[in-house]
């Protein structure tokens, strides 16, 4: 739950930012000085590239904690139990082990949506954060391109 209110705090703040970044563009544009014109246009640019970068990151938390749900209600999620370090994160050595069997699993079913999931959190648990969201987002867009019935 605090992950979540994190969230939200964070993407109250980031439309606030939007909102006054907007508000300075529009005040540039009107201005009618070609600097000041050239400066809101630039500034413009800025709220765009953080709505498309919210909407992304949201998107892909929705869409992994959906996933979490489907594989936790087929009683489909990764069994292990790994120790965890006073920070709360898994013991990396232990989560190394794990990772070949995940791997094959992907090798041998490319177009699973829950092997590439189960990946993913091998990858989160080995502590390779690139890699564990890139091998979430591909299940996200397996599962999505799956007919429904």
């Amino acid at each position: 739950m605090n992950a979540r209110i994190g969230v939200a705090f964070m993407a109250v703040l980031l439309a606030v930012y939007i909102a006054l970044v907007a508000q300075r563009a529009w005040l540039l544009l009107v201005s009618g000085e070609p600097i000041g014109i050239a400066m809101g246009v630039a500034l413009i640019v800025l709220p765009v590239i953080a709505v498309w970068a919210l909407w992304r990151e949201l998107a892909f938390g929705f869409g992994a904690q959906r996933l979490g749900r489907l594989l936790e209600d087929e009683h489909d999620l990764p069994p292990e139990e790994m120790d965890v370090r006073p920070s709360g994160r898994p013991d990396r050595a232990q989560a190394d082990a794990l990772f070949p069997a995940y791997r094959e699993a992907v090798e041998s079913d490319p177009e699973n949506w829950r092997v590439w999931f189960r990946l993913g959190l091998a990858y989160d648990g080995a502590g390779d954060r690139s890699r564990a969201r890139a091998a979430i987002r591909t299940a996200i867009r397996l599962e999505k391109a799956q007919p429904r019935p």
